[in-house]
């Protein structure tokens, strides 16, 4: 993770500082419920938490012990004795380092998610506002990037929504999945540990209790949340690339927000390029890229190898940060999207008619036509308004009552009922209703 593409509040969650004090937590905690059950001196549990929650962890100490010992978990539990003194030696009874790791891991990917929910919330605010402000705006829909039938502006933002509002329950439900605690000892089996320990740690941390794990918790659950965050960076790149086709000079329907001052290229001054979206298309291929290495880490060996460890150190921040940065640029774009409905009018009209193919199509089908003789007929037509690219309005429905096939089966006034297009519109609402209630 890079300043440049993060913002502070999830840049924290991962600092060392930030570690650290989780680390203190869980070990001051556990500490706590060790003598609750009698096994270690109630005025050592209090002297711990009250030293540890005075003291300021020193990151560069600990790192020299590291250097030292070459183990970060043990380095930490050192530098915590230095601090608390000889009460210290009850920390970490009958735990392992992953008690450690992985409950922080999870502590830190729940705060995680929080902000990522957040983000999505602001996302979705900011999609509806825009939905709604657009619902009739009509302009030509595309498959294949050509033109097809007609649809709103709005109906495109709605089916954003909708798809960003199935990612927050997505990631609402990866959240659960991945925010438990595992204290459970060397290999899972509590040898060591009372379940109570676990039990009252995750309850004061606002984690659920892992129902088996191994010495860690198993890595499924992180995969599962991984991918989820691959495939909101995938919606993310979705409505990037839409807003940046619309934005190329020849279709020009929307356009990011050129701030005064603004420049778009050092050569050409002219230039308003869709910087933001090419740069969140590329931020989501990072995000995407981080969901491999965690389907791969959930094979380990036994109960416990760490192969897991270095990829985790490095994708849980990135990913993270990287898909929350995305997420408010991506509000910030919407927020402030400049669209242009003469545009999309005129775009409209670019072909003279032909986005009303199939309801004519239709018509001569209803008119006693075969479909296959209904389909020649309206392409034969088509195919010449296509030839002269649309240079005449109306072009297309003059050709239809032209052709003798075509006038047998439908009047003039017939054909002219096939081209309004508030025709295609007609059941906005209804798809409204479905997405915003």
């Amino acid at each position: 993770m890079i300043p440049r593409y993060s913002r502070p509040e999830m840049v924290a969650i991962w600092s060392p500082e930030t570690k650290f004090r989780i680390w203190f937590e869980i070990e001051a905690h556990a500490t706590t419920a060790l003598a609750k059950l009698g096994i270690v001196p109630e005025e050592a549990a209090k002297t711990i938490w009250e030293k540890g929650n005075a003291a300021t962890f020193d990151v560069a100490r600990i790192d020299e012990i590291e250097g030292e010992v070459k183990h970060d978990v043990i380095a930490f539990l050192t530098h915590l004795s230095e601090i608390v003194g000889p009460q210290a030696r009850f920390v970490h009874q009958g735990m392992t380092s992953s008690d450690v790791l992985d409950t922080t891991l999870s502590v830190q990917l729940a705060r995680a998610s929080d902000l990522l929910l957040a983000g999505l919330e602001r996302l979705l605010a900011a999609l509806k506002k825009r939905s709604l402000e657009h619902k009739n705006t009509i302009t030509i829909g595309r498959s294949h990037a050509i033109h097809a039938e007609p649809t709103t502006f709005g109906l495109k933002l709605a089916q954003a929504y909708a798809e960003f509002a199935r990612c927050r329950d997505r990631l609402v439900a990866a959240r659960t999945e991945i925010a438990t605690c595992a204290i459970s000892g060397a290999v899972g089996s509590f040898a060591n540990i009372d379940p109570f320990v676990e039990a009252y740690v995750a309850e004061k941390l606002g984690l659920s209790v892992e129902p088996v794990s191994t010495q860690i918790i198993p890595r499924d659950r992180h995969a599962m949340y991984f991918a989820t965050l691959g495939v909101i960076a995938s919606s993310v790149e979705r409505l990037a690339t839409e807003i940046r086709h619309l934005q190329r000079t020849e279709v020009l329907e929307v356009e990011e927000f050129f701030a005064k001052g603004q420049k778009g290229s050092s050569a050409m001054p002219h230039k308003r390029n869709p910087v933001l979206t090419e740069n969140l298309t590329g931020l989501s291929r990072l995000v995407r890229g981080m969901v491999t290495p965690a389907l791969e880490n959930v094979a380990l060996w036994h109960e416990r190898d760490i192969s897991h460890s270095s990829v985790e150190r490095m994708i849980a921040p990135d990913a993270t940060v990287t898909l929350d940065f995305a997420l408010h640029r991506l509000s910030n774009v919407i927020e402030n999207l400049l669209v242009y409905p003469e545009n999309m009018r005129a775009n409209l009209n670019l072909l003279g008619g032909l986005h009303n193919s199939q309801r004519v199509l239709l018509a001569l089908t209803q008119g006693g036509l075969s479909r296959e003789a209904s389909y020649a007929a309206v392409q034969r037509n088509a195919m010449q308004v296509w030839q002269t690219k649309g240079e005449r309005a109306g072009l297309f429905a003059e050709l239809l009552k032209a052709d003798p096939e075509v006038a047998a089966a439908l009047k003039p006034e017939q054909i002219d009922m096939m081209f309004d297009d508030a025709y295609h519109l007609k059941h906005v609402d209804t798809i409204f209703k479905r997405v915003f209630g």
